[in-house]
């Protein structure tokens, strides 16, 4: 499976999603499919470190889809919520960030410095409300200091979600909901252990480009509807 393939993964599976989020305006099946997202676009930004030709520009085209994106995303948001978050291209650019902090700081420093400065990254990714937030830097970070221990990976990614669901499961009683969306988000584990390493077709800058227009778009149909 190649990355391309993994993109429209999750490409698919976030417009399953918001679409939910619109239409029928509370957690669904739909919620529940679209947990395979995030994680599927976290792994890609640590594949993105490893293969990209020049990092400075692969931080420069995150920073200005962010930018480009967040007036969509603000539309968007306001359809189910009077909330203030930012997009998830600022989760992915500050955990690219991380993963360039730590490695610098391994390199130059110490490794115990880096994993600060990764933690304090996140830490920022909630203050600044970002979508996934803390939870989200550190998924892209484990993608990265575990890429070549798939057994490590898998293992630190599930604690995660698990960190992330069992209270709310707990807390619900073990609401079948929050289970369903805990088990969604451990989805994406079986699509990313089938990839192959290979870029598949060169189309970045379309699937970039969809983010921002599909949350536009969902938003007039919401206004329509």
């Amino acid at each position: 499976m190649s990355s391309f393939v993994l993109k429209l993964i999750a490409i698919i599976t976030m417009t399953i999603d918001h679409t939910g989020d619109v239409i029928i305006k509370h957690i669904s099946w739909m919620n529940y499919i679209g947990r395979i997202a995030f994680p599927i676009f976290a792994f890609q930004i640590s594949e993105g470190y490893i293969h990209t030709k020049n990092k400075k520009n692969y931080l420069i085209r995150l920073l200005t889809l962010a930018i480009i994106s967040q007036f969509p995303f603000m539309l968007f948001y306001s359809t189910f919520t009077t909330g203030y978050t930012l997009n998830i291209f600022v989760t992915l650019l500050i955990g690219l960030i991380a993963i360039i902090g730590y490695e610098q700081c391994t390199i130059k420093l110490n490794k115990w410095i880096g994993i600060l400065l990764v933690v304090c990254l996140a830490s920022t990714a909630d203050l600044l409300k970002a979508d996934y937030g803390a939870w989200g830097v550190l998924i892209i970070f484990i993608f990265h200091i575990f890429k070549n221990n798939t057994t490590y990976r898998d293992l630190s990614y599930i604690g995660l979600v698990l960190v992330k669901f069992l209270p709310n499961i707990i807390l619900s009683q073990f609401s079948y909901e929050y289970i369903l969306l805990c088990l969604g988000t451990l989805l994406p584990l079986v699509f990313i252990h089938f990839y192959n390493g290979e870029k598949g077709k060169d189309t970045k800058y379309i699937l970039y480009g969809f983010y921002p227009v599909h949350l536009t778009v969902l938003y007039v149909i919401n206004i329509l509807l």
